[in-house]
């Protein structure tokens, strides 16, 4: 074996490319890289990058519908109250910021365009 894996990348299976980079650039994502087929103008798959987390999107041939999504995604800010602040006046639904055990400092809930759902909480 020559080592562990280094990096996970989860890659999500979306109605639009285009539309799924404008909610994730909300969250401080950039976009590193697109692809758009021969003479399409509208990208089928985008990988973005926003400090240490990285995510790939990709053109679903079918929506998948939200209640048959099998993932939940953690994303780490270090200040929650501002971010969800941040992302309720421009327009992103945040659930209120509850306090779990694991999460002292809170978390909320959002759902990208698709349905998936992203937990917000502190580093």
């Amino acid at each position: 074996m020559t080592g562990p894996v280094r990096t996970l990348v989860p890659m999500v299976h979306v109605r639009s490319v285009s539309a799924s980079i404008a909610f994730y650039a909300r969250l401080g994502f950039e976009v590193d890289h697109t692809f758009a087929p021969t003479g399409g103008e509208d990208p089928c798959w985008a990988y973005l990058g926003s400090d240490r987390a990285q995510l790939m999107l990709s053109k679903a041939d079918e929506p998948v519908p939200a209640s048959q999504q099998g993932v939940l995604f953690y994303a780490y800010c270090d200040d929650v109250p501002g971010l969800r602040e941040r992302l309720v006046a421009g327009g992103v639904a945040a659930g209120p910021i509850a306090h779990p055990f694991y999460a002292p400092e809170g978390e909320f809930r959002i759902e990208d365009p698709d349905g998936y759902v992203i937990m917000v909480t502190h580093t």
